[in-house]
């Protein structure tokens, strides 16, 4: 993680109040609340060795067909309409049968086919996931915090991004100001950078950053529950997004919850998107932000723009 390599597991908890002790932890949530950390005894600057990886040969599935996801689009429209929320991520899984032992061999394959700012790599006992996130959850150093939401997808030969883009970037930006307004000192909150253009390896995403001094007394824990799901793969307003998808989505499990690591005051965690993890199956998230102005047949197009590099490199057909 961040050219960090984290050995010697010690302790795997499953409580953020233990992250005060100001170990090493490797910390995974889950959209739904869960929380997973593993604390490591050592810890070194170096690269990631590189792993083979035998190629996926079957077919992916997804939880949802094309006429399923537009439906959902649709009726997250509805619910625009309606007035009971502005703006709501809408996910999918992929998922194939694949037999390995860990998933070395494809976070190697990452790290060449698709860099990204933030990925990394966590093997721990019953949860292993290679990550290419492009997205920060949430940088701590010292008392200053910083997050910096996506909204806005394209190809990089694209020209510029529409209002619809724009639009959704602000909202998001809005509601991550308000969660940081709970965590920091008041006055201190800042959008220092707005819709930004970020290239990424076969994408364009717009990017805005929000800042704040946080409050000194608050522990790991009030902090975690105060931001948790991010923002932007939850929707506006949170609760109401949130409502929306667990009508209709299943567990996300450790897709779209955060990834990376805490050490004291200080912490990189990613927003877990563009990541691989298994269990009996190998899986894959994609998703897309839907607003009123959403068409449905482009933002299942846009799910699988976000999927089809990732899923090349790991192998399998992509439905």
């Amino acid at each position: 993680m961040g050219g960090r390599l984290a050995t010697d597991c010690v302790a795997i908890s499953h409580d953020p109040a233990d992250l005060e002790d100001g170990g090493f932890w490797a910390v995974s949530t889950n959209f739904e609340g869960g929380f997973v950390a593993a604390k490591f005894a050592t810890v070194i600057e170096s690269e990631f060795s590189h792993c083979n990886w035998s190629p996926v040969a079957g077919d992916w599935s997804s939880s949802f067909s094309r006429v399923e996801y537009c439906n959902y689009v649709e009726s997250i429209r509805e619910s625009i309409a309606q007035g009971w929320v502005y703006q709501v991520n809408a996910c999918r899984v992929l998922s194939v049968k694949h037999s390995v032992e860990n998933l070395r061999g494809l976070f190697s394959q990452l790290l060449v086919g698709n860099p990204a700012p933030w990925a990394s790599y966590l093997e721990i006992p019953g949860l292993n996931i290679a990550s290419a996130s492009p997205e920060l959850f949430l940088e701590r150093n010292g008392s200053l915090v910083k997050t910096s939401p996506i909204k806005g997808t394209q190809r990089l030969e694209e020209d510029g991004f529409g209002n619809k883009d724009k639009a959704e970037n602000v909202m998001i930006v809005d509601l991550m100001r308000n969660d940081f307004g709970r965590i920091c000192e008041s006055g201190t909150v800042e959008v220092p950078r707005l819709l930004a253009h970020e290239d990424h390896p076969g994408l364009r995403h717009l990017v805005s950053d929000i800042q704040g001094q946080i409050r000194p007394e608050l522990t790991w824990k009030e902090i975690l529950e105060s931001l948790s799901p991010p923002g932007s793969i939850s929707g506006a307003p949170k609760s109401s997004a949130i409502s929306v998808i667990r009508d209709h989505e299943s567990s996300r499990g450790p897709y779209c919850g955060a990834l990376g690591w805490v050490q004291g005051k200080n912490a990189q965690l990613s927003v877990a998107i563009r990541i691989f993890w298994k269990d009996e199956e190998l899986h894959f998230g994609t998703g897309a932000g839907i607003t009123w102005n959403s068409d449905a047949g482009q933002e299942w197009e846009e799910t699988q723009l976000k999927a089809s590099r990732l899923i090349s490199l790991a192998g399998g057909k992509l439905p």
